[in-house]
């Protein structure tokens, strides 16, 4: 009892562990790295696009700074055909300005041609149609003429019809004569100015002209009037 005492070691951690034995918390830091790693390649494998290979990564980089090149130049193009749209809207602008002034003067024009032709005597021989005026001139061997004609009672619709032309003078060589020139189309309104010239033969005077209007060539006459050639 009063024996020589033994020393007493204390462990504070329980029981000895094992030699060689990895800590337990290791051992579950381990195992969820794992477990983590399987879970990003089955999720790679199953649910996310493959991945590419190094040739198909850069083959697919080569292709989208292609299509970025030509997004590039096709906004250029967008913007120079907005400009050119800018600038073909003005142009037309400009021309429909002027346009409708054209218009505003050729209406003025002819409310003042309305007033001069309406001032002019009236045709002595009447008729549907009346020869209001007329000059006849000869130049180079060709009878220039401007000839007036107005219509009363006129409708919306042109009268149709033939100015028909017969000149009386003297030839080169022999008595007085009368020739007649090739008919002129119309399609009268309420007034028209028919504006020419026709050739006359060689060596031929003209002295006066009778201007026949006719419903058609050798047709019925809608009116005339005999006028000296200047």
């Amino acid at each position: 009892m009063f024996g020589r005492s033994k020393p007493v070691v204390l462990q504070p951690y329980g029981s000895r562990r094992k030699r060689g034995r990895p800590p337990r918390w290791l051992v579950l830091l381990l195992s969820g790295v794992a477990i983590g790693a399987v879970g990003v390649v089955v999720v790679q494998e199953r649910y996310l696009p493959p991945r590419l290979s190094p040739a198909e990564s850069a083959k697919l980089r080569s292709a989208y700074e292609t299509a970025d090149a030509e997004r590039q130049r096709l906004q250029r193009e967008l913007g120079d055909t907005q400009q050119k749209l800018g600038s073909a809207l003005a142009d037309k602008k400009g021309l429909a300005d002027e346009l409708s002034t054209a218009r505003n003067g050729t209406e003025q024009l002819r409310s003042d041609l309305g007033a001069v032709v309406a001032s002019l005597p009236p045709d002595p021989r009447g008729g549907s149609v009346e020869v209001r005026a007329g000059r006849f001139t000869t130049q180079n061997g060709m009878l220039v003429y401007d000839v007036v004609l107005t219509r009363e009672h006129a409708g919306s619709k042109p009268l149709p019809g033939v100015m028909q032309l017969m000149v009386v003078g003297l030839p080169a060589h022999g008595l007085e004569t009368t020739v007649a020139l090739k008919p002129v189309t119309l399609a009268l309104g309420s007034q028209a100015i028919v504006r020419g010239s026709q050739a006359l033969p060689e060596g031929f005077t003209p002295r006066e002209a009778t201007v026949q209007v006719l419903d058609r060539v050798a047709g019925q006459s809608l009116g005339m009037r005999v006028m000296r050639v200047k």
